[in-house]
């Protein structure tokens, strides 16, 4: 239980209302109680009129009484009953709501080197089907707990005074049903973790054939992959039906140990009748019906039991990311105007994950108004750098300075919101083009998602469509072309209108003329801006304040392209081999 300690704040939240429902749960089954001593009244009023005799209209008096308290009694119990289930389940979804935004809270604040680190399987996972095993513990585990309690607290008193060693015999099946019923609840828990397990692997390798659908009808391989498809359904098949079997004890067991109590009552409560120990015939029917209110409870103790384990085992993995500290600790609440001047002072950083040192000892300043391009390989460190200006990491050694203050005593949250970041994989939601280019303002009208549009150089594309604007994109925005979507990733960098814009190779997939008119709109758009553009093409870098060539992580070269033209080196080389591939189109 020491992992559930963690849900301690939320029952404080809702106190009232689980105290409240207490209380209800105590008086619904009072009400409950009563309809068996109602009952058992009307058979007695029977058996007294048979063996005494007396008044037809009295009997019939007095069964139309008892009747209507038995009816009032069986109403106000299933309507307390009803605002029982009211008050947990419904507070269960409470704190089932405040635990998934807690834990989505957390997956914001960790850095991105945890992402690195976990499965995405796993992280919906641990929101999803951990938090709702952890819900049946806050709702239904704890109200049949609260319920069961109760219920025996009223009950098996008030039996043991009508009938003391009845009572003892017609409990005698009720723990083994108990135990049972624990029993099974644990094996059917180890089949159902299995059955999930293998419906995990069909639905990831069912997601992975349906994105990857292209590669697999351009190689042919359609029979192999349905092959293994049909194995893996064919598995998870035989492991639904284990669990089944399995499952199919569960209330037929229940059904037999009812009908021993039950068979117990009439054997010894007939015996008791007969030699006098018991009245009359009432306190029979009243134990018949006490014996079925009391079965569900006790067989509910076994699967209570088990709901407490699982969301105990749920609870731990989910308080194992509650625990995680992000890498990346926002220092200061302060607002912090940005103004965009960058400066890295002999900055080096190296990748925990892979423990490869991406740039080493790297200095260079770009002031607000300037363009800087970094050319280089592909690994030499160019989106580190991007990825740093935005604090998804913090440098090993070294400053990033921004307006002459280093970046870690910035608040976070004013310096992501001064930049606009086209990453090099452009990522696009499953919604409308117009909502995906909102995202970067959301309050943005529709004259400036048109007007960013433009100046990305997709207007024309967007409008062809259907529906234009509010064409729905699919998944990861693959209804749109590599460029388009690059275009409307820019279009979704600028209309937030940002102090600093960072390009990771967002022109990869467009043509040369639309990257020529791209970039003359993002010189008029970022007159005023800090601007550092990652490429690996000259045609991109070549009209930058600064340009700086990297490799392997270190500044190999740097200055203007009218100077790094004539020098010999790398850019000199990529900048003839790029010319004579333009010349040879």
């Amino acid at each position: 239980m020491k992992e559930l300690q963690h849900l301690n704040k939320y029952f404080k939240k809702y106190k009232w209302k689980l105290i409240l429902g207490f209380f209800i749960v105590l008086i619904a089954r009072i009400f409950a109680i009563l309809t068996p001593k109602f009952s058992g009244d009307m058979i007695k009023y029977v058996e007294d009129y048979l063996n005494n005799g007396g008044e037809l209209s009295a009997l019939k008096h007095q069964l139309l009484v008892t009747l209507l308290m038995l009816l009032g009694a069986a109403l106000l119990s299933a309507f307390f009953t009803f605002l029982m289930r009211q008050m947990f389940i419904v507070v269960s979804r409470y704190m089932e709501a405040d635990l998934k935004n807690e834990v989505y809270e957390q997956y914001q604040n960790l850095s991105l080197n945890f992402y690195k680190k976990n499965r995405t399987g796993d992280l919906m996972n641990r929101i999803s089907e951990d938090v709702s095993k952890v819900r049946m513990y806050l709702g239904p585990a704890i109200m049949y707990g609260v319920t069961t309690v109760i219920l025996f607290a009223t009950v098996i008193p008030y039996m043991y005074y009508s009938a003391p060693e009845l009572t003892l015999y017609v409990l005698i099946p009720l723990p083994i049903l108990s135990v049972a019923i624990y029993q099974l609840s644990r094996l059917i828990h180890k089949r159902s973790t299995v059955v999930q397990q293998y419906l995990s692997h069909l639905s990831t390798f069912t997601q992975e054939s349906f994105s990857g659908i292209g590669v697999i009808k351009a190689y042919g391989i359609e029979p192999q992959t349905y092959k293994n498809f049909e194995e893996l359904s064919e598995t998870n098949k035989d492991k639904n039906l284990d669990l089944v079997k399995v499952q199919a004890f569960f209330f037929p067991l229940m059904i037999a140990l009812i009908g021993v109590s039950n068979l117990l009552v009439i054997y010894i409560g007939g015996k008791k009748y007969i030699d006098g120990s018991i009245p009359d015939l009432g306190v029979i029917v009243e134990f018949l019906i006490y014996v079925n209110m009391l079965t569900w409870p006790v067989a509910s103790v076994g699967w209570i039991t088990s709901l407490v384990q699982q969301a105990e085992a749920s609870q731990k993995r989910i308080n194992e990311f509650l625990k995680e500290k992000p890498d990346i600790v926002n220092y200061t609440n302060e607002h912090t105007p940005i103004d965009g001047s960058i400066r890295f002072d002999k900055v080096t950083f190296t990748y925990e994950d892979t423990n490869i040192t991406a740039l080493k000892d790297i200095s260079f300043e770009v002031n607000k108004g300037e363009t800087l391009a970094i050319i280089g390989k592909t690994g030499s460190g160019k989106s580190t750098i991007l990825e740093l200006i935005g604090r998804l990491y913090d440098t090993t050694n070294g400053t990033i300075s921004i307006d002459k203050t280093p970046i870690e005593k910035l608040n976070l949250k004013d310096l992501r919101t001064a930049i606009g970041y086209v990453p090099q994989e452009a990522f696009l939601f499953s919604d409308s083009i117009k909502e995906n280019i909102k995202f970067g303002k959301k309050d943005a009208s529709d004259e400036e998602v048109i007007q960013a549009a433009k100046n990305a150089v997709v207007h024309k594309n967007i409008v062809d469509f259907s529906k234009g604007y509010d064409t729905i994109l699919g998944e990861r925005g693959i209804t749109l072309s590599g460029g388009q979507k690059q275009r409307v990733s820019i279009a979704r960098a600028i209309i937030k209108d940002p102090q600093v814009l960072l390009f990771d190779d967002s022109l990869s997939a467009v043509d040369t003329e639309t990257e020529e008119e791209i970039l003359s709109n993002l010189k008029k758009i970022a007159a005023d801006k800090t601007t550092i553009l990652v490429s690996h093409r000259i045609s991109s870098a070549k009209n930058a304040d600064k340009i700086i060539i990297l490799e392997e992580g270190e500044i190999i070269q740097q200055g203007k392209h009218e100077d790094l033209v004539k020098q010999p080196g790398y850019y000199q080389e990529l900048y003839r081999k790029q010319l004579d591939e333009k010349e040879m189109e």
